[in-house]
């Protein structure tokens, strides 16, 4: 697996456009092309100053290599599944549980490489009994980011039809957006920086955050607790502030050691640059535990792939994506997976 030779030129610009995506400024690569910041999303045909000098270019490349019928090949499927499971083992790893990591054992900090923390008895209790996916054989699964490419999709029938449904960080699904992303959930992240900047820490009244789930009824609440030490004593706090207030939510924690086992694979896949984003992770450990993994919301440029109209970074607002993350180079990967017939890319409408 891998870009082809014949991509390299395209992938050079594809990684370089990182910032089209974490800046809100005009840059420069060598005096060619322009990196726009696109407004909030709008219908319509984008005009071709809409789109940056250099860009439309990269997209069209793209939507080429995305243009040929897709069809599921079902021996490159279970070689990458059984290569993906051979060194990271997801189906029985990728969750902290009462059977992976006892008592008295370490957990090392995913992002540091270097800090640990002792698992205490209260600790031990709140991790999950078993593996949520050990023996459970799913489907079809959906896995949806949160790009502005689905602002306006009507994709939310195709993606509530799936079998098993995941979502990133804590999405808004109502108020309009249910006929564009779909409302069922089964498995959603959390990362703790929502806590921090929009619970205030859940240090004061947590109803807020706790009204938040109701949305994704009993669904997984998959939590990066242990991958910087500042992520740990707030994610306990949302575990304790969901088993006080009864919520049906599942709260669960990603195993730092398989994030590492995980960085190891994509950097022996080429995957070299930044922290892997949380889609991405998700979209590993679908390929591991789904028999058909087809993926929404994911597009790292600033121009819908058609009309070019431009796009925010996210359906429902215009935050920007961490710099920690290599986009571009992740959706590389994902397009060659498509292209592969190990994963279905949805792009455009639905």
């Amino acid at each position: 697996m891998g870009a082809q030779n014949s991509d390299v030129s395209w992938i050079v610009i594809l990684l370089c456009l990182g910032s089209l995506l974490t800046t809100v400024t005009w840059y420069w690569l060598d005096n060619d092309v322009v990196f726009y910041k696109p407004p909030h999303p709008k219908k319509g045909l984008g005009k071709l100053s809409d789109v940056c000098k250099g860009c439309r270019k990269v997209i069209d490349k793209v939507k080429e290599r995305y243009s040929q019928t897709w069809k599921k090949q079902e021996e490159n499927s279970l070689k990458f599944r059984s290569r993906l499971r051979g060194q990271c083992n997801g189906s029985d790893m990728a969750i902290v549980t009462q059977a992976n990591t006892p008592i008295g054992s370490e957990l090392v900090y995913d992002a540091t490489g270097w800090k640990k923390l002792k698992v205490t008895r209260e600790l031990f209790n709140i991790f999950a009994k078993e593996h949520p996916f050990k023996t459970k054989r799913l489907d079809t699964c959906a896995l949806v980011g949160n790009g502005g490419i689905l602002t306006d999709s009507k994709c939310g029938k195709s993606i509530d039809s799936a079998q098993f449904i995941m979502r990133c960080n804590l999405p808004p699904l109502k108020n309009g957006y249910e006929e564009h992303v779909g409302i069922k959930t089964d498995l959603v992240t959390a990362n703790p920086t929502i806590f921090v900047n929009k619970y205030k820490s859940l240090m004061n009244r947590r109803r807020p955050f706790v009204e938040s789930l109701q949305t994704y009824g009993n669904a997984l609440l998959l939590l990066p607790a242990f991958a910087f030490s500042f992520c740990t004593p707030v994610s306990m706090r949302a575990v304790y502030a969901v088993e006080d207030s009864n919520s049906p939510v599942r709260p669960v924690f990603l195993n730092p050691g398989y994030l590492q086992n995980l960085s190891v694979f994509w950097r022996n896949e080429g995957l070299k640059p930044g922290r892997l984003s949380t889609g991405f992770i998700l979209t590993s450990l679908a390929l591991e535990i789904c028999d058909n993994v087809e993926l929404y919301g994911f597009w790292p440029f600033g121009n819908h792939p058609y009309d070019y109209y431009p796009l925010s970074n996210h359906y429902y607002d215009d935050t920007k994506v961490s710099a920690m993350h290599a986009m571009p180079a992740e959706f590389n990967i994902l397009l060659q997976l498509h292209s592969e017939g190990v994963l279905k890319l949805h792009l455009g409408n639905c």
